[in-house]
């Protein structure tokens, strides 16, 4: 008998796909400011959360509240950061993009005013906050694709701290087996040619080959809907 591809037991949603939420620390958003407001607080922790590349730090407010933010490279505790369009633009400061110069860094961007930050988030990226135009600023994401934004959206001045991950190599499966059990992924992951025929479109055969077009339609049945799907092009470039 066979089994459903990774595709299809995705969809169906089991706890091998879902990410542990039980573990995260918060979820993560810009301070809430009134227009004409700057809020300052204090970083007194650095901490680490699973469910980011990143380090967060929590942070006290002038009100007495505590929150938790993510934070930019040069951060440490003790240190003052300040949330309005009256900051300075210095790193871990939050201020919206039409405050903020042509040329300057930025991360945890939002993508739409007040939904507290969607952009830029991962560890070492950042964005560049290009030009200034009639009701909107242009920003170059960190894949290098300009977009378009409202100027009225916040973001934070600086690198999102972290950075270097990537260079360090996993070296033992067991390092990729933790890091993975912590997002909605399913490891290790066999590709499909390995496998049987009734598991996979790409499987049985002599050896390990497709077998058949790796480019499938857009409505193809879940069962099928493996390879290139919906590819605007196929061939050699």
């Amino acid at each position: 008998m066979g089994k459903r591809i990774i595709s299809q037991n995705r969809g169906k949603g089991t706890p091998t796909y879902r990410a542990p939420s039980h573990k995260f620390k918060a979820k993560l958003r810009h301070i809430k400011v009134d227009r004409d407001e700057t809020v300052k607080g204090e970083v007194i922790e650095i901490l680490h959360d699973t469910a980011r590349s990143a380090p967060i730090a929590r942070i006290s407010l002038d009100s007495g509240e505590e929150r938790l933010v993510l934070i930019p490279e040069g951060i440490a505790v003790g240190q003052e950061i300040a949330c309005g369009i009256s900051a300075e633009i210095l790193a871990g400061n939050t201020l919206p993009l039409r405050e903020i110069p042509e040329g300057i860094l930025l991360c945890n961007i939002e993508n739409k005013p007040g939904d507290g930050g969607q952009l830029a988030r991962s560890s070492g990226v950042y964005a560049v906050l290009i030009a200034h135009d009639v009701g909107k600023t242009v920003v170059q994401m960190p894949s290098g694709a300009m977009k378009w934004l409202n100027p009225g959206c916040k973001a934070t001045i600086g690198v999102v701290a972290g950075g270097g991950r990537v260079d360090k190599p996993f070296v033992k499966a067991g390092k990729k087996y933790h890091k993975l059990k912590t997002r909605a992924a399913k490891y290790p992951r066999v590709c499909g040619v390995a496998m049987n025929a009734i598991d996979h479109p790409f499987g049985g055969g002599g050896w390990q080959h497709p077998g058949r077009p790796k480019t499938v339609s857009r409505r193809a049945p879940p069962g099928r809907k493996v390879g290139s799907i919906a590819a605007r092009r196929t061939g050699k470039r």
